[in-house]
């Protein structure tokens, strides 16, 4: 019978393998994390499988910065929002209209990530991880979203220009700047580990170029009284931010669609686990990622005898961790005359 090596501390049953018979395979090719079933009857090598499982999401800090930014950025959507009707400036309200899109947004990846901390279940063996990655398209879908509602005012605004006040729209931008661009900071570390905070840095270094351009646009109407300069800059950093967001959304679809995350190339992970002393081939691989931080594989090897000796499954997970940053690989070791090869894939012996 063919073998189970998992080399993780997630609950037992949690990668699914995607109704895999264990005497062959009935592999329907849909990703692993669909299903739940259990492992009855296979060998865990000695590893004890708790619910609780692991979590290397963004630090416990990141939860201030999420909260200090939601603040500051609510406080100034309120403020530009009312010297935007006083001044009569398109720029500063779809600034404040931006900018109220992305503390909506803020607030759902906070959520999010609060969410994914939560322990598993026996009904949610995954836990609330993949709100992560809901998040950060809802996120993505926001922002552009907002921005296209910034762009067809201001395309109304270039047949039906308005006399723009331009000291208070300087003013008030610049702050903009300055909020927008303190809180894009506080994610600015983080940024790499966590879409979900690569979402929140986007978003709020965006807003910060916006206000700047908001705050050009206004100095050059002060000086030259010119009315189409508004809505023409409007568009111009509409453009910007559409260009900023296309990677964020891309890779947030590509998640939900549990494609390899971005960063990891699946041909060196089946070429080094096709290189391991003993393995004659590789098949049903497959790599996804079961939150914004977190990734996981099950593949199945096979291996002369049937079996690695005692203790190389975990080295294989550690440079599985280290080399690709894949946290909860499945190893199905399973003898040359148990591996057939259902799926028809590139990783197919």
């Amino acid at each position: 019978m063919a073998k189970h090596v998992h080399s993780h501390g997630e609950p037992c049953g949690h990668e699914g393998h995607d109704g895999h018979g264990h005497d062959g395979h009935g592999d329907d090719g849909a990703p692993e994390r669909r299903k739940r079933e259990g492992h009855d009857g296979h060998a865990h090598d000695g590893h004890a499988h708790g619910l609780g499982g692991h979590h290397h999401g963004p630090p416990s800090t990141i939860g201030r910065s999420f909260f200090v930014g939601i603040c500051a950025n609510f406080a100034f959507v309120a403020l530009e929002a009312v010297y935007g009707v006083l001044s009569h400036s398109m720029a500063l309200v779809a600034d404040a209209g931006h900018n109220l899109g992305d503390v909506l947004g803020l607030l759902l990846a906070w959520g999010a990530l609060t969410l994914a901390k939560r322990k598993a279940t026996p009904d949610r063996t995954y836990g609330f991880r993949a709100t992560t990655v809901v998040a950060a398209l809802a996120n993505g879908l926001v922002l552009v979203a907002v921005t296209g509602g910034i762009a067809w005012e201001a395309v109304r605004r270039l047949f039906r220009p308005e006399a723009v006040a331009g000291k208070t729209v300087i003013v008030v931008a610049l702050a903009g700047v300055l909020v927008n661009g303190v809180s894009a900071l506080l994610f600015f570390r983080e940024r790499d580990k966590d879409l979900n905070v690569k979402g929140a840095f986007a978003h709020l270094a965006a807003d910060a170029a916006l206000s700047l351009g908001v705050a050009i646009a206004g100095g050059i109407t002060l000086a030259t009284s010119w009315t189409w300069v508004d809505p023409v800059v409007s568009l111009i950093v509409a453009a910007i931010i559409l260009g900023g967001t296309w990677g964020l959304l891309r890779d947030a679809v590509n998640l939900v669609l549990d494609a390899v995350p971005s960063g990891i190339d699946a041909r060196a992970v089946a070429a080094y686990l096709a290189s391991l002393d003993g393995v004659r081939g590789v098949h049903d691989l497959h790599i996804w990622a079961t939150s914004t931080t977190e990734t996981a594989l099950t593949a199945h090897l096979v291996v002369a005898g049937g079996a690695f000796p005692p203790g190389r499954h975990a080295e294989i997970a550690a440079v599985l961790q280290t080399r690709f940053r894949i946290a909860h690989p499945t190893l199905q070791v399973e003898a040359p005359e148990e591996a057939p090869c259902r799926l028809g894939d590139a990783c197919c012996p």
